[in-house]
């Protein structure tokens, strides 16, 4: 009689295949791998996760004072603690995902090393977990939006806040994209850890978080909102502030670049995983 293998397991040289049916049978271990991203984080600090709602109202306190007092820095008569809160929850959310998706490999190589799951897996738990940290740092900022609008120094263009769970899925997936290039990159060059920081901080500043497009000379704001988290911002503001600038081609235009980027990701990802074990 012959015999039937219940698993078959054979080399997979191909490129463009990202097996989602086996991640989607790793489910159960994508959530196990979330819950213990949120415990290890503030496992061993004395707040542990008051840090989530303490973070963004620093953050904010220091650029009111920094920005917006110091500087002067025009917020298009927005109050600045609404209007730094915001840029500061969005911007954390993708700086968050991006700095630790881009260390998958390094953190998680002794696990990499003795078990076999769909690698992916880890970046995209990360996403997941930084996205609960998220939404406890935006209810904060409806916390204090909701005081700004019943004091009437606000006005919301509610039809556009039907776009925050979109522009977050785009944050996300630009983050995850870029995250698993940085991974598989730092696997061979371990300096790039380095560069990324700096990379990330050079980034909030070519990004509208801490100033409105508006603010920047026309010459200069086209060149600004090729940044694709850019045009995100100030979708938001334009939604819950009502002074953002908002334009359907360039969310468009992140769009298709979220895609790309994060197709980039996956390929670059998926061909370094199978041998990465002889490089780190």
């Amino acid at each position: 009689k012959r015999m039937e293998w219940s698993t078959v397991i054979k080399a997979n040289n191909s490129f463009l295949n990202f097996n989602l049916k086996e991640i989607w049978r790793y489910r159960d271990l994508l959530w196990l791998f979330v819950k213990r991203d949120i415990v290890v984080v503030y496992k061993q600090t004395i707040l542990g996760p008051l840090w989530y709602i303490l973070k963004p109202i620093l953050t904010t306190v220091m650029f009111t004072f920094v920005f917006g007092k110091l500087a002067s820095i025009s917020t298009n008569g927005t109050p600045h603690i609404v209007f730094y809160l915001l840029g500061v929850t969005i911007w954390g959310y993708f700086a968050d995902c991006l700095k630790s998706t881009s260390n998958t490999f390094i953190t998680n190589q002794n696990i990499f090393g003795k078990v076999y799951f769909p690698r992916v897996i880890v970046p995209g738990s990360l996403i997941i977990s930084n996205l609960g940290k998220f939404t406890i740092q935006l209810c904060i900022f409806f916390v204090v939006w909701g005081y700004y609008l019943y004091l009437g120094q606000i006005s919301p263009n509610y039809s556009s806040i039907v776009l925050l769970p979109y522009i977050v899925l785009l944050m996300g997936a630009i983050s995850l994209g870029f995250g698993m290039i940085f991974s598989s990159l730092t696997t061979k060059y371990r300096d790039l850890v380095f560069l990324l920081e700096f990379g990330v901080q050079l980034w909030m500043y070519i990004t509208p978080v801490i100033y409105p497009i508006s603010s920047i000379p026309k010459a200069y704001q086209g060149y600004i909102m090729y940044n694709p988290i850019a045009s995100l911002v100030e979708s938001m503001r334009y939604a819950f502030l009502g002074n953002g600038f908002f334009s359907v081609g360039y969310l468009l235009y992140s769009s298709i670049f979220a895609t790309i980027i994060l197709l980039i990701g996956f390929l670059v990802f998926s061909k370094v995983e199978k041998s990465f074990m002889d490089t780190v």
